[in-house]
């Protein structure tokens, strides 16, 4: 199957390239230039999925935006329950953004932690392990920013009104979406109105067989209003908001635990509220960045003999500026968050059982990151955080704690072409709040307090970039200490250690009218000293191992034509179970391609003809919970078989 992988995907090569050199006029196909909103601790230690990625991925889900990225990786196929791992770390104990808003996710360990709808994204950054200090409060495993899209990215330079419209079929599973986008400028005001339907029925594998709880059932919203005085300074608020709801198996991370097929509704809604300012016309001493934000996260899980209501909400807020030096900048600040999470059970059996615990933590942190050139070779990234955090426990126990936070990267340029580099990073977290399914109100909180979770992250990098080739590796290491894992029975103040090390390593070629990326990383990760797993490593980490990615782009030159096809590859490993050989967990190829056309006479209509899993492959994605334990029963989430998907964009 690897053969065939490679086979299927060196054989586009050969042709996008014989057909380069068969044209007469080879216009380059420019790749576009990464546009980030801050440097990170190291340019050698970034993930970045700019604008131009996403247009020629055209993401349906987040597995689909990060698939080209070995050192990301999305588990589930249904996007309810996908679960993101950056360097095998959980998304959670990193931190995460949206349009600079705080996410606080976490409130079912059978759900997904950051639903978006990545058709409303401009971007998304990704700092591995050693984040900077204005990334943010917890970013114990690095930081992940996504950014929605504004007027300015949709509606070209001239223009005062214009829209996007998308239609879109895919065969698996009869899904029909559909998305509006309206957009306008006037003076210094603009504005951007964008939604988003989806519907569809149960989805297929590669066997033919149903994926239990597969439907589609998702809507989304985003609204933007800006403007800028004629002093340059920029007021924005946005709204953006997704909901999901529909049957999901009962369990919505596998189809069943014991081989039973059971389903219920899952109907989870998130939303952000962002008002900041900026300015477009900054000075040395005056580059403002104030923000104040609300995010949360509703899940309604109802059945016939109860009611479960979760709810994870933040106020947040940012209050920076930026100093610029002779040799850089540096960012220095005041941010905080006050975070709760919530469960409303009730039970239609027994009403004696119901009930409302909830948690709450509040933070202030100060900070100053400095991003330095001394030289034109040399660049030296470092910066110090303080948190302040109060602690509140269901019973209405309250601890208050605080710590420091440093991290340190350089580097260097030793050609024009070479650059190596490496960082370190030292992050206090806090008190993490337990998810809101698990809270139980006769938890008893310990006298002496919940040790607040500590990280250290370290990364070793190169990059050598000539002409049309590229090549890049990374080694990396993040190690968690006392992480907090609660659960209903065993109480608010278990903890756990965890640890995660690997490499990757990239490379590229460019030939002007398109390119191939080949990227590759090995991750192990362990649990309070033992190989990690699925099961255990909840809100952690989960076995990775070894993967690949594949991605070849090649446009036809005076044609409107471009041809894409990308895979992913991850070998066979072995599984565990707390520390005990478990089931292996299997190797897979799993092919996708694309042709995009723009006809000559209507350059504002795109048609894409898209094949996903072209050899209808039977697998579960590497990052998919409980594959080790199949053989007890276990059926977790495969993916879906091919799917031939049909898709319209007109802009007007």
């Amino acid at each position: 199957m690897i053969l065939r992988t490679l086979f299927y995907c060196s054989s586009i090569l050969a042709l996008t390239c014989a057909s380069t050199a068969m044209a007469q006029d080879t216009d380059p196909f420019y790749l576009g230039q990464i546009v980030i909103d801050y440097a990170g601790a190291g340019d050698l230690n970034e993930v970045n999925v700019d604008g131009e990625d996403l247009e020629i991925i055209e993401p349906t889900d987040l597995r689909d935006v990060f698939k080209n990225e070995p050192a990301v990786s999305v588990g589930s196929s249904l996007p309810i329950s996908q679960k993101l791992y950056v360097d095998g770390v959980e998304e959670n104990n990193l931190s995460v953004t949206i349009d600079g808003a705080r996410q606080n996710n976490k409130i079912f360990h059978h759900n997904a932690t950051t639903y978006i709808d990545p058709e409303l994204l401009k971007r998304v950054r990704v700092d591995p392990g050693v984040a900077p200090a204005d990334a943010g409060p917890g970013a114990l495993g690095g930081a992940i920013a996504f950014e929605t899209k504004d007027v300015d990215d949709l509606l070209a330079p001239g223009l005062t009104f214009g829209g996007l419209f998308s239609t879109e079929y895919q065969s698996n599973g009869h899904v029909f979406s559909n998305s509006l986008t309206l957009m306008t400028r006037h003076g210094g005001f603009e504005a951007l109105l964008s939604g988003k339907y989806a519907t569809g029925g149960t989805q297929v594998d590669g066997d033919g067989n149903d994926i239990l709880g597969s439907g589609t059932g998702m809507s989304s919203g985003l609204g933007k209003f800006a403007y800028e005085t004629e002093n340059g300074g920029r007021f924005e608020f946005s709204y953006e908001t997704v909901r999901d709801d529909d049957l999901r198996p009962f369990r919505a991370d596998m189809q069943s635990s014991d081989g039973v097929l059971m389903t219920r509704r899952y109907d989870l809604q998130r939303e952000n509220i962002v008002f900041n300012y900026t300015t477009v016309d900054p000075t040395a001493y005056w580059d403002p960045k104030f923000l104040i934000a609300y995010s949360s996260t509703d899940l309604y899980l109802p059945t016939d003999s109860d009611i479960g209501k979760g709810k994870t909400d933040s106020y947040n807020g940012v209050f920076q500026n930026r100093f610029t030096l002779p040799i850089g900048t540096i960012t220095a600040g005041l941010d905080f968050y006050s975070d709760d999470a919530q469960l409303d059970y009730t039970s239609l059996t027994t009403p004696s059982d119901s009930m409302t615990p909830n948690e709450k933590a509040e933070n202030v942190g100060l900070f100053a990151q400095a991003r330095l050139d001394p030289t034109d070779r040399l660049r030296v990234t470092a910066g110090l955080r303080g948190d302040m955090q109060s602690f509140t426990g269901t019973d209405g126990t309250t601890y208050d704690n605080s710590g420091l936070s440093g991290n340190a990267a350089v580097e260097y340029a030793v050609t024009d072409a070479f650059s190596v580099g490496a960082g370190a990073s030292r992050v206090w977290g806090g008190i993490a709040l337990a998810e809101n399914f698990i809270m139980n109100p006769a938890w008893v909180y310990p006298s002496d307090g919940i040790e607040p979770v500590t990280s250290d992250n370290y990364f070793l990098a190169a990059s050598y970039d000539s002409g049309p080739w590229s090549l890049s590796g990374r080694l990396f290491q993040t190690s968690i200490k006392d992480a907090r894992a609660p659960s209903y029975r065993a109480g608010p103040a278990v903890t756990a250690d965890m640890e995660s090390e690997g490499y990757e390593v990239k490379a590229g070629y460019n030939w002007g009218s398109g390119f191939v990326r080949l990227g590759y990383a090995d991750i192990d990760s362990t649990v309070d000293g033992s190989h990690a797993d699925s099961y255990l490593g909840r809100y952690l980490t989960t076995p990775l191992g070894r993967q690949m990615t594949v991605e070849v782009l090649q446009s036809v030159p005076n044609t409107g034509l471009l041809f894409g096809a990308d895979a992913q590859i991850a070998f066979e490993e072995d599984g565990f179970y707390d520390g005990d050989p478990a089931d292996p967990l299997p190797g897979y190829q799993a092919v996708n391609a694309f042709v995009e056309y723009v006809p000559a006479a209507y350059g504002n209509l795109k048609l894409r003809l898209q094949v996903d899993n072209l050899f209808d492959e039977l697998y579960t994605d590497r990052a998919t919970y409980g594959q080790e334990f199949v053989s007890e029963g276990l059926i977790p989430l495969y993916q879906p078989g091919r799917s031939v998907s049909v898709r319209a964009t007109l802009t007007f």
